[in-house]
């Protein structure tokens, strides 16, 4: 969870939480811009603020409890008078029951609905907390919310945005999917995939002027594919970005798009880092998610990249108990992840979401069983990821100095890898070639 804040004097403040992956994070950096243009300001802390937003993620179920929660703690902490505006997955997805349960709302705002009601000619709350004055803020829920066809008129992919307040930034370069992965409901309130043009792109990375670019979307790999035939793909906007950043990072690539064109690309920019999306090996598992691939394969486009890039930096997510996952699958994945030897590896709990395909599915997982496997796979991928950063002591490195005394090199990507404890005395934003003196688990000490 994230809270922007700053100072200043205008007709009013607001605060912005921010919950789930790097795209709601970039979906916040576009509503602080639209709600600049009001006159408003980021105050201090939640507690201070005219009008608290929540940004909250819907992926899964810890997701939804966590923006729930969030929501009521917000709802607490808010000074007398201030408007709650939640918006967001959740408020796309679950509009309705959200403003039938959480009467703390002041305003509910789904994709493609300005903020602007919210936070002009509102008179909000009184000290008892009652929505009070003839302008009180109406629940606002999108007519069209839910369809997969919808794309709205207010848009947040084109919106202005600050600049980086970090020497690195994400960039969301095309919003919704036309996959159909059978756990996944992202399609069904996201809406197909639209993709931005690379000059709107590129506009957006000089604006922020950070050292370090991170590419997200739902499907990196399509960009560009909505557009038509002969329209650019993204491997000229890899190019284009790495002409005007010092590190262009890509975040979520799906594998069967891996082509050995965008493999090269990637690592022709010096940042050799390859985040696919695999969620498994098993080949009769993956049909049930309706997804591409096997074991067999996905190792195969690893030895591509490593053979391209021997010090390739590689990270994947599995998930773990999806239904009909047997115990020869589950050794599957236990085998690939021995073979394949990640860097970095994520794995989830199978989480039912209304409305997929998985689930109508029979032949649900025992969640102690889950847990189980879960426990089995971490430990194994914990010690595979501590010796790939033992045998990094004594190497040199390049380093992004994100913060005082923290770094990261290419083989990080910033919030969910580990970092690299550098001197103190190093200046932020700087990029510093440093010997790796220590390694701590996923951590790295260097000097």
């Amino acid at each position: 969870m994230s809270t922007e804040s700053s100072t200043g004097s205008s007709t009013g403040s607001y605060a912005i939480v921010t919950l789930g992956c790097p795209k709601n994070q970039v979906d916040s950096d576009k509503l602080e811009g639209s709600l600049a243009t009001t006159g408003m300001v980021p105050a201090d802390e939640v507690e201070t603020a005219d009008v608290v937003v929540v940004n909250t993620c819907s992926f899964i179920e810890e997701a939804r409890e966590e923006s729930v929660e969030t929501i009521l703690t917000v709802a607490q902490q808010r000074k007398a008078g201030a408007r709650l505006v939640v918006t967001g997955c959740m408020a796309e997805r679950y509009g309705d029951e959200l403003a039938a349960e959480l009467p703390e709302i002041d305003h509910l705002a789904p994709f493609g609905m300005s903020l602007a009601p919210a936070v002009t000619g509102v008179s909000g709350r009184d000290s008892e907390g009652q929505k009070v004055g003839p302008a009180a803020v109406p629940v606002a829920l999108g007519a069209t919310r839910g369809s997969a066809q919808r794309v709205p008129d207010f848009d947040l992919l084109n919106l202005p945005r600050p600049a980086a307040q970090r020497p690195w930034a994400y960039v969301k370069i095309a919003e919704g999917c036309d996959r159909v992965c059978g756990f996944c409901a992202i399609p069904s309130f996201r809406g197909p995939q639209r993709s931005r043009t690379i000059e709107q792109i590129m506009s957006e990375v000089e604006q922020l002027a950070a050292q370090e670019i991170v590419l997200v979307a739902q499907d990196l790999a399509a960009y560009g594919r909505d557009q038509g035939v002969g329209k650019r793909s993204i491997v000229e906007l890899v190019r284009a970005a790495a002409t005007a950043v010092e590190r262009v990072r890509l975040l979520y690539l799906y594998p069967s798009d891996l082509s050995d064109a965008l493999i090269d690309t990637i690592c022709e920019t010096g940042v050799p880092y390859f985040d696919l999306s695999l969620q498994h090996v098993s080949p009769r598992l993956l049909r049930g998610m309706r997804r591409w691939g096997n074991g067999e394969k996905f190792l195969d486009r690893i030895g591509t990249i490593r053979n391209s890039e021997p010090g390739a930096a590689l990270r994947s997510n599995f998930i773990v108990g999806y239904p009909g996952e047997t115990e020869a699958d589950h050794d599957q994945l236990l085998e690939f992840i021995e073979q394949a030897k990640l860097d970095w590896c994520g794995f989830f709990a199978y989480s039912e979401e209304e409305g997929t395909h998985a689930a109508s599915l029979d032949h649900k997982v025992d969640p102690e069983l889950i847990a189980d496997r879960l426990c089995e796979l971490s430990e194994l991928q914990d010690a595979i990821t501590a010796t790939k950063r033992d045998e990094l002591i004594g190497s040199e490195v390049e380093v992004l100095v994100d913060e005082p005394g923290i770094g990261r090199s290419y083989r990080e990507a910033p919030e969910i890898d580990g970092i690299i404890s550098v001197p103190q005395t190093l200046e932020v934003g700087t990029i510093q070639t440093l010997t790796v003196s220590a390694a701590i688990g996923p951590d790295l000490e260097a000097l």
